[in-house]
């Protein structure tokens, strides 16, 4: 019998935790579809790091906050930005040194300074210090069609198996009675 309610506990959390990671996944790819692929928290933006130019303080593959508030703040030598460059890519360095309201900015792990000096217009934000390693390959993932898709369905499908099984299991029980209730009649026994 104690078997039996720990069986039910177990599937009523599975249940549970199936549903929430749905909704999460759905708000999730919902929140970064309508802010063009730039999830946002509390104020803070979540960045995907795809490059080692930062390591060993922050790893490829990480998720960092971006702090986009202070934007439009001087940043002084040390100060790790997070900027548009004029190809459009973003990058997230170290300020080395500023010249004439200019940044010269150099990733730690590379040996020398980025090439094109950055202007306060093209600051996005300060790097806060916050970084989940590995979450940015699933963020990046997550971004894509194919990504999406998977993870919307993926949970969707877990929890509609999961269902399935419940019922079926639900069934059997209450078959399982009626042909304990059932007398053996045999032929030739009256």
């Amino acid at each position: 019998m104690k078997g039996k309610r720990i069986l039910k506990v177990m599937s009523h959390i599975t249940t549970t935790l199936l549903f929430i990671v749905l909704l999460v996944t759905l708000f999730s790819v919902i929140v970064m579809r309508a802010s063009g692929g730039e999830a946002s928290i509390f104020g803070y933006q979540l960045k995907s790091v795809l490059s080692g130019s930062m390591e060993p303080e922050i790893q490829t593959g990480s998720i960092i906050a971006i702090n986009t508030d202070d934007a439009q703040d001087t940043f002084q030598k040390g100060d790790v930005i997070t900027f548009q460059t004029n190809d459009d890519m973003v990058v997230t360095h170290r300020v080395a040194e500023v010249d004439n309201g200019h940044y010269v900015t150099k990733g730690d792990a590379n040996d020398a300074p980025d090439v094109e000096p950055v202007t306060q217009e093209s600051v996005i934000g300060e790097y806060t210090g916050f970084s989940i390693p590995y979450a940015g390959y699933v963020m990046t993932f997550a971004n894509s069609k194919e990504g999406a898709a998977i993870l919307l369905v993926l949970p969707g499908i877990f929890l509609i198996i999961y269902s399935i099984i419940t019922i079926w299991r639900a069934l059997r029980k209450i078959d399982q009675p009626e042909k304990e209730v059932k007398p053996d009649v045999k032929k030739g026994d009256t």
